[in-house]
């Protein structure tokens, strides 16, 4: 039984129901240029509708400060909206808040849509100004939240308005929040996480939550050369965080007391500069020439984490394990996906997966759509790992 309500729990039947969405997508002279973000509300969206509510999508963007400016309109997302619904027609309210957009509400018949002006052109939205939430709540019967991405912030659309409403978790949100319970909260043991990225100082307190929930942590990316550093051993000229030795050193000491194994890299891919077509090597890492930098994991690195994986039952991971983005530095991170996403369609494996690099590099890796989920929510995924309460999701709970 979930600890947050649903749509199901609630009588939704001719009421205004309010739902805050992450429409916040990337655009290019007024045009869409990925409409994910629209695509995964479309089942909270079509669910509301086969309720017979009327759906009023909230959403942001951009970072209007609190005032009106023009070229952050929602206007042009509305058709980006509606292609999501297959045509549907969605009805726009130029004003968020007030008299204007409540006749625009009231205008439209149980199973339609109508989209809402950019929260942020009003301050009360950032600063979950009491006025602010209720001049939203009026617009509305029930409030759900749709949009984990935002749930990081306690803001008047992702906090203020659960306590002034019934409220409950949209499809999305549920999805996600039923996987990070089984990646994390009640997991299948034993359980990994992989950790990636150009920095330890950008990451401890992610690193510091992990030790204490998983059996088994690898570090790779830039992040690795500094523990492999703290090890004593050279790095040549590679990204190093050369300061954080001991900070580094304390993190595997901690990691042992609590009984989490930590893999870093056994042989690693080095060049002399990031470069399509330049000449690399693999080596070992305790032979990192003094002018060459490391790069990627090495085949052998690959092989050790895959073979770990092997006894996993949960997979959480956050980060690349080489600069994926230049070839030939991909392999590793390439190599060990495709062995997760395997695992996961063999039943093997549970894989949850998050952070802007991660999902650009298993999509990279081909394997966006055979792990078990991945977040796009960026900071919320990432505070989320940190075990921080997420404002947003703690105002769901019963």
């Amino acid at each position: 039984m979930n600890a947050f309500q649903t749509i199901d729990d609630l009588d939704l039947s001719g009421k205004r129901v309010l739902v805050r969405v992450d429409f916040n997508v990337p655009m290019k002279d007024g045009e869409i240029t990925d409409n994910s973000r629209i695509v995964r509300a479309v089942p909270t969206i079509r669910d509301l509708q086969a309720k017979g509510a009327r759906v009023v999508l909230m959403a942001h963007f951009g970072r209007p400060k609190g005032k009106v400016v023009p070229e952050m309109s929602l206007a042009p997302v509305v058709a980006g909206v509606s292609g999501a619904l297959d045509g549907d027609t969605v009805h726009f309210s130029p004003d968020t808040i007030g008299p204007n957009a409540a006749a625009v509400i009231e205008a439209v018949e149980p199973g339609e849509v109508v989209l809402l002006e950019n929260l942020r052109f009003h301050a009360g939205e950032e600063a979950n100004e009491a006025g602010f939430v209720s001049a939203l709540a009026e617009l509305g019967d029930v409030y759900v939240n749709d949009a984990f991405s935002a749930a990081h912030r306690a803001h008047a659309s992702t906090e203020g308005l659960a306590k002034a409403l019934p409220a409950a978790a949209g499809r999305l949100m549920q999805t996600e929040l039923e996987h990070l319970e089984q990646a994390l909260g009640q997991p299948k043991r034993p359980v990994a996480a992989l950790v990636g990225g150009a920095k330890v100082s950008t990451k401890l307190d992610l690193i510091g939550n992990l030790i204490d929930r998983v059996d088994l942590l690898v570090i790779g990316g830039g992040m690795a050369n500094t523990f492999l550093n703290a090890q004593g051993l050279s790095v040549g000229r590679s990204l190093c965080e050369h300061e954080m030795a001991d900070t580094a050193r304390d993190i595997l000491a901690k990691a042992k007391a609590a009984g989490c194994d930590v893999i870093l890299p056994s042989d690693v891919v080095v060049a002399e500069t990031l470069a399509e077509g330049v000449t690399t090597a693999v080596v070992d890492v305790s032979s990192v020439p003094g002018d060459q930098m490391i790069l990627d994991a090495g085949s052998q690195s690959a092989e050790e984490i895959k073979s770990r994986l092997m006894t996993c039952r949960t997979l959480v991971w956050n980060g690349p394990l080489g600069c994926f983005e230049t070839e030939p530095f991909d392999r590793a991170t390439n190599e060990v996906a495709r062995f997760a996403a395997e695992q996961t369609k063999k039943g093997e494996l549970l894989t949850v997966a998050g952070g802007g690099d991660t999902v650009s590099a298993l999509s990279h890796a081909g394997v966006s759509g055979d792990f078990s989920y991945i977040s796009t929510a960026g900071g919320a995924f990432l505070e989320w790992l940190e075990g921080k309460t997420l404002p947003g999701v703690k105002a769901l709970m019963k």
